[in-house]
């Protein structure tokens, strides 16, 4: 076991200062004037190499990979003095105080405040399992937010939590942990100084996070950090605004790719329609014009993967890169025939091939597989229908040749959108299983995280060379930090219940934080019996405010969920959805805002009125952008509705024009038609008229503006 207990030596080297310890070397880089990298050398070697980060302030092996979404800036200036108990390194704006016996960091703002300091002993170590574990001093007025993709209450204070990216069908939206994503990145806001900091952990390793769960009467209230490999890699971000934190990590691993306008719309999708025994094509087309009937607009449609499904020697199988051809007699009319009605298909594609896949020693000869932890055939994991292979993007070769079947077999019948699915490599028990990691070789435990990202690197690149200039529509469910430069993502296939409804808004608003503007959840619930005609009402009205917004189910009792599902129910689902249309050149604008900040969409409440302490709780109750503070009913059988409106402000009733003065909770009547919504004083929301526009006609009747007084 490695504990630092003293510092031996602080000097400055190029770009960076060094410490030696009694067991590791420490580098520390004033990386920009707000951002500060602490890492501990474990490995012995520092090396660079990363999938993860926009920026950098070195040379990184990836560097010609990540093309395009990297730049390079150079270290912010600082300066040493070194003393014999503690060495000082000021910057322009935070000064880093190194004590050396008993060993600790401190970082101070420029008001002279500590905003981070570490606990002696348990600060940097190396377990006696080889874990590395960094540990935080805290205090009870600490609140935690972020951590990419998780469950339960917003405020994570005394939660404990694991990031171990899982294929979770069915989760509880309250206690299932870990969810899909990797993001080791999370927010700290203090109720009483209103100061907000971020630590965004550098490893695409499997670790987990206790936010002051644990006590011990030897130590101060302490957050910590464990790895199962790599370095300590703290990238610390100042703030003191929570919006500064979420644009510098976002400076740190790329804003919100700017997707097309359809990404906005509603997107159709269920498991039902791709998995009937044939004629799935036109049962599609048949859907899109249902709705469309139904006065409801739609653009897009989510296509699950029994498209791919073969007749093998062992069944009827999943086998990505084909084409059932009784369910889709003609991919290419298929896909003409749904872009004539303004429709983005977006094909479902898996990362793992079946042992029973009619091209897998095609595919196995060209090396483009994970390899076994003892033998250079592939490792092979539990899969979809039987055991199966998993494909290694970190090698170049096995990029090329994905890239080549992705456009022969999905780009090439016509659409410029794909999902990719199931990527989490969950299954890969052996974590010691190999990849190539550009020629240097790692175990699938250490850098599966990352595979998410690098498949969606590639899929963007697919799109680009088969289209041209065209923006890339790719929807993911893993992801590791940086996702959002490439993809819309979604929570993966959650559980159909009131329960869902309410903390999948507090799990969007968490991505938000973690640099995910484009994101959201399954409407309706995707696992399950079909959601009961009031639910499925509240889950629309809700979904409507998601970024991303599409209903998709595999329903356990046989049933597909619909917008028009409940007859008596349809005009309040088509008002919604209705709704949502009307406010797409808002979201539209915000999708912009994030592409260039990195600020969200879809915005936690203590982000957006950081100066009132009793917005640091609300998980329910969210802002769409800087102007509407939107309050949905999520309690079945609710007759009303209370709502607390943030102090200082003036808000107005959406509908009514009602105003009110912040700072006090009111309690409105609510029926089933209602989406309390409050507009902020001094706003100005740009909103459609034409509601039934597609891209395909790109005919806007025009474009209304809703104002607010300002506050006066």
């Amino acid at each position: 076991m490695k504990v630092c207990r003293k510092a031996l030596k602080v000097c400055q080297k190029d770009g960076y200062f060094s410490i030696e310890t009694n067991c590791v070397e420490l580098r520390v880089w004033f990386m920009t004037d707000w951002i500060v990298r602490i890492r501990a050398g474990f490995d012995g070697d520092f090396a660079e190499g990363s999938y993860s980060l926009a920026m950098t302030a070195w040379e990184d092996p990836m560097d010609s990979l990540m093309g395009q979404y990297r730049k390079r800036v150079e270290p912010a200036q600082a300066a040493l003095t070194d003393s014999e108990d503690k060495a000082v390194l000021q910057g322009r704006h935070l000064k880093v105080v190194v004590e050396k016996d008993p060993f600790c960091i401190a970082i101070y703002d420029e008001d002279g405040d500590m905003i981070h300091r570490d606990i002696v002993d348990l600060a940097y170590q190396e377990d006696s399992n080889h874990r590395r574990i960094h540990t935080s001093e805290i205090s009870p007025d600490d609140c935690f937010y972020g951590f990419g993709e998780k469950s339960g209450e917003w405020n994570k204070a005394q939660k404990y939590m694991c990031m171990s990216p899982k294929d979770a069908m069915g989760y509880n939206p309250k206690e299932t942990d870990s969810l899909y994503k990797h993001i080791p990145f999370y927010i700290k806001a203090n109720k009483t100084s209103k100061k907000a900091s971020g630590y965004f952990y550098h490893n695409t390793a499997e670790c987990d996070f206790d936010m002051g769960r644990e006590k011990s009467n030897y130590w101060k209230m302490h957050s910590r950090y464990r790895t199962d490999a790599g370095d300590i890699d703290l990238f610390f971000i100042a703030g003191p605004k929570i919006r500064q934190v979420v644009e510098r990590y976002t400076d740190l691993t790329g804003k919100s790719a700017m997707l097309p306008r359809t990404a906005l719309g509603y997107l159709g999708s269920s498991m039902y329609y791709p998995e009937l025994d044939e004629n799935c094509d036109d049962a599609i087309i048949e859907f899109i014009d249902t709705t469309k009937e139904e006065d409801i607009p739609v653009d897009g449609f989510q296509l699950s993967s029994g498209y791919t499904s073969q007749d093998t020697e062992e069944g009827l199988k999943r086998c990505v890169f084909t084409w059932n051809e009784k369910r889709f007699k003609d991919p290419k009319r298929f896909f003409a025939e749904m872009k004539k009605r303004g429709i983005t298909v977006s094909p479902n594609v898996k990362p793992g091939i079946l042992l029973a896949h009619p091209r897998l020693e095609e595919m196995k000869a060209k090396g483009i597989f994970v390899k076994d932890s003892q033998s250079d055939e592939p490792g092979v994991g539990t899969w979809w229908g039987g055991p199966g292979v998993f494909v290694d993007f970190t090698k170049p070769e096995a990029r090329k040749v994905w890239k080549e079947m992705l456009k022969e077999s999905v780009l090439e019948m016509g659409t410029s959108s794909v999902w990719n699915d199931n990527c989490e490599y969950d299954s890969m028990v052996d974590k010691d299983c190999r990849c190539d990691f550009e020629g240097k070789g790692i175990t699938i435990g250490h850098i599966k995280a990352a595979m998410s990202n690098i498949m969606c690197h590639v899929t963007a690149e697919a799109i680009q060379e088969t289209f041209g200039n065209i923006r890339p529509f790719i929807v993911c469910r893993s992801g590791h930090a940086g996702i959002q430069r490439y993809a819309q993502t979604w929570a993966g296939d959650n559980l159909t219940c009131w329960e869902a409804l309410k903390y999948n808004i507090a799990t969007i608003l968490g991505m938000s934080l973690s640099g995910v503007a484009n994101q959201g959840c399954d409407i309706g619930g995707f696992y399950g019996p079909s959601p009961e005609a009031e639910l499925m009402v509240r889950w629309v009205q809700n979904g409507i405010f998601q970024p991303r917004f599409s209903v998709h189910s595999v329903n356990t009792d046989n049933t597909v969920t619909e917008p028009w599902m409940y007859g008596n129910y349809t005009e309040y689902i088509r008002a919604a959805i209705k709704l949502r249309y009307r406010l797409i050149p808002y979201f539209y604008s915000l999708m912009e805002r994030a592409h260039e900040t990195g600020l969200p969409i879809m915005e936690p409440m203590c982000s957006a009125f950081q100066h009132d302490s009793r917005c640091y709780e609300e998980g329910v109750d969210f802002m769409i952008g800087d102007s509407l503070l939107v309050a949905n009913v999520v309690e079945k059988g609710a007759k009303t509705r209370k709502i607390y409106l943030p102090a200082g402000e003036m808000f107005y009733d959406f509908n009514t024009r009602e105003a009110y003065q912040g700072g006090q909770t009111i309690e409105i009547p609510v029926d089933m038609g209602s989406i309390p919504m409050f507009i902020r004083s001094g706003a100005i929301i740009p909103m459609a008229l034409n509601q039934m526009s597609n891209l395909a006609t790109e005919q806007a009747e025009g474009i209304s503006i809703l104002c607010a007084p300002a506050l006066t």
